[in-house]
């Protein structure tokens, strides 16, 4: 079982989603850009149905340019959605937001018919802050702990645009493995519910085999000839002996090593990286999806199979029980046995009633 998280402060925010969704034009989805796959909530397709989407993959001056770019024109191939990117360089995306929202809602604008949007999105994905930012205030609390927004606010961006901002929010079931140890790099789950250890290695994974050279350059590994054919625990070890994390006897601090490389990831002090691209996560979520099927199906077949065999067991005892009447009958001479008095059928029979 890979990472899940799905508090119950979650399952209430679904609940208001959904109660809110009745009366929203536009849903805002922000992403973050170095994972724009694993922090897109599935739950949120249903929840939306056909109203127009605009996905925004914040954080962008953190994540590569190049497969940024890819990612945009991926979510911009899709009916009724509009994508565009955000970084904290950009003082004013107010106007940016709201030109957006507009163009996939034009029928709703003025005091008669204000525009509605929902802004919603994955905890720690730099909601509070980008909100903080449109109004110009501290209207929302931010830190790099997930699940600090617990209730839902109302701002006024324009005298008929009205944005109506969510708690971060995960979904009951993570299915794609890899997103669940991206989303715990992230900062998106909460710290309890992931080994720090094995999520670093994890990340480590995928940014070796499109960033080797930007991790050779941040830690100034040493003993290891191609890093991105390194494994795993051997990468970070070597971090560790970079770094001076290291307790007495020579031994790594693993543990240090792995808090070391998940705080220079959010930080982006490793450089712009994405861990994923369109085509890595279709194909991840496909083998997951694929794989879900197949333990459905499995689960199915041994239900089916143990009433099978519980109604064999009852055949099989009842059979006994008539071969043992058969022979008593034989030995005292009393005939057949009364069907209705043999176990396992499930009712009493004629001779219990006149027992009792």
């Amino acid at each position: 079982m890979g990472i899940q998280w799905f508090p119950g402060h979650m399952h209430v925010t679904k609940k208001a989603i959904s109660e809110r969704m009745k009366e929203i034009d536009v849903v805002i989805e922000l992403l973050d850009a170095r994972l724009p796959g694993s922090s897109a909530n599935p739950m949120l397709g249903n929840m939306t149905g056909t109203r127009p989407k605009l996905k925004v993959l914040n954080k962008q001056d953190l994540a590569d340019a190049e497969r940024t770019q890819a990612w945009l024109d991926w979510y911009n191939g899709r009916s009724e959605t509009q994508a565009i990117g955000l970084d904290a360089s950009e003082k004013a995306p107010a106007q940016r937001l709201i030109k957006a929202c507009r163009e996939l809602a034009p029928n709703r604008s003025g005091m008669d018919k204000p525009l509605r949007v929902l802004i919603c999105g994955v905890p720690n994905v730099g909601k509070s802050t980008l909100m903080n930012t449109l109004v110009g205030r501290k209207a929302a609390k931010t830190g790099d702990e997930a699940g600090i927004t617990r209730v839902e606010q109302r701002i006024l961006l324009a005298s008929d645009f009205y944005l109506y901002d969510t708690p971060g929010m995960l979904w009951p079931k993570i299915v794609v493995e890899q997103a669940g140890f991206h989303l715990a790099a992230s900062g998106a789950v909460g710290r309890n519910a992931y080994d720090e250890e094995e999520t670093a290695m994890a990340l480590l994974n995928s940014i070796k085999r499109s960033y080797a050279p930007l991790l050779a350059q941040r830690y100034k590994i040493k003993g290891i000839d191609d890093i991105s054919l390194a494994h795993d625990d051997e990468l970070l070890t070597a971090i560790g002996k970079a770094r001076g994390a290291v307790m007495s006897g020579g031994r790594v601090n693993l543990q240090k090593a792995a808090e070391i490389v998940l705080n220079d990831f959010r930080s982006g002090a490793m450089g712009r990286m994405t861990l994923e691209t369109p085509d890595e996560f279709a194909d991840w979520l496909k083998k997951a999806l694929a794989e879900e099927a197949r333990k459905q199906a499995e689960k199915a077949a041994l239900r089916e199979a143990a009433r099978g065999g519980s109604r064999v067991g009852d055949q099989q005892r009842r059979e006994a029980w008539l071969q043992s009447q058969a022979d008593d009958g034989e030995d005292a001479g009393d005939g057949e046995p009364d069907d209705a008095d043999a176990p396992g059928d499930g009712h009493p029979g004629p001779g219990d009633a006149a027992n009792t």
